[in-house]
């Protein structure tokens, strides 16, 4: 007889159409789980140890006619996003009993695992597992991806990377100082430029919040301009880039904070002329699509950490009952560095 556990969830309520809050979701223990693979099946049953906060899960917790690029949650059942996990049972071939992975998972304490596709198994469990929930994960792996795939970096260019300060953002920064980049980063506290300049390396950065002038902020750290800019904002920001960006220069889409909260009245951008007469390329992009080149990123980036080249810097929730004060964080920028939430340390 397979042994039977309470299963801790987190859940939503109901779809949201405003910025999300708390009360929107709710932690139950309603349910239980077998700890085996159910027979005939081919699944792999995980205990999750950290799960990801991302900004996008904010568009899956409205209804929509058509998915935006990731399914709607399901009111009332647990919502999923990336996750950390060690496998219990498994009738996958590719994945056995004391592996750790990381893949798209349930935000409750244990999750049967019927798709396997986009599941890795981690190669380097001796670094710590939660960074495969960021750097060594998808945050990493937009980074790295995005950078160098998009963007087609140069030795010399000037990169400017907003919300620079987030899991992704750091690690952009960090990736175009060691292409040999001058790099300057926007973030929202004074302390998060801190950061910025005498953690990770950035030449430069500045407080969006203490700038009424965007597009002077950018001339005055770009008096040259922009060949590079790696854009996680939007609205506002993306305006003041396109404004200052050199002759072909080209401008990675990862996403664009500024519009989560409110869906229904997005912010325009106005100044998309520059597209044509600066001969701008601006390319929106899925790290799904490189997904085939993930394990050449996880081995270098391994190394980049060993030797001690790229520094990561976490914001762990602990406990699956703190894990929607985390993501409601995210949307006022209460984190510093990756936001994760520790649901078990083993």
């Amino acid at each position: 007889m397979a042994e039977v556990r309470v299963n801790k969830k987190v859940v939503l309520k109901d779809f949201i159409t405003a910025f999300p809050r708390e009360s929107d979701m709710e932690v139950v223990t309603t349910d239980t789980i077998q700890l085996k693979v159910p027979e005939g099946s081919t699944a792999v049953l995980l205990k999750n140890l950290y799960l990801s906060c991302d900004p996008y899960m904010r568009w899956r917790m409205s209804k929509h006619d058509e998915p935006i690029y990731f399914p709607d949650f399901v009111p009332g059942s647990a919502i999923t996003g990336v996750g950390v996990g060690k496998v219990l049972d498994s009738s996958h071939p590719d994945f056995k009993v004391g592996d750790y992975v990381w893949g798209m998972t349930g935000w409750e304490e244990y999750s049967l695992i019927t798709s396997t596709e986009g599941f890795f198994k981690i190669r380097y469990p001796d670094l710590p597992l939660s960074y495969y929930t960021g750097l060594l994960g998808i945050a990493g792996y937009t980074a790295y991806a995005g950078f160098h795939e998009i963007c087609s970096p140069k030795k010399g260019e000037y990169v400017f990377v907003s919300a620079a300060s987030g899991a992704v953002g750091q690690l952009v920064g960090q990736f175009a100082k060691l292409m040999g980049c001058h790099v300057v980063g926007s973030a929202g506290s004074d302390e998060k430029v801190n950061l910025l300049k005498n953690k990770f390396g950035f030449d430069g950065a500045f407080n969006y919040k203490e700038e009424p002038d965007l597009n002077a902020a950018l001339k005055r750290l770009f008096p040259d301009g922009i060949d590079i800019s790696f854009e996680n904002v939007g609205g506002q920001m993306l305006d003041a880039v396109l404004l200052n960006m050199r002759t072909h220069g080209r401008i990675a889409v990862c996403g664009m904070i500024s519009q989560y909260h409110n869906l229904d009245k997005p912010e325009g951008v106005h100044n998309l002329f520059y597209l044509i007469t600066k001969s701008i390329r601006m390319e929106g992009f899925m790290v799904s699509n490189f997904f085939h080149k993930y394990h050449q990123f996880e081995e270098i980036t391994a190394q980049l950490i060993k030797d001690g080249k790229i520094t990561y810097l976490e914001d762990a929730a602990e406990g699956l009952e703190n894990a929607p004060a985390a993501l409601v964080g995210l949307f006022a920028g209460r984190n510093v560095g990756k936001q994760l939430v520790v649901v078990s340390h083993e």
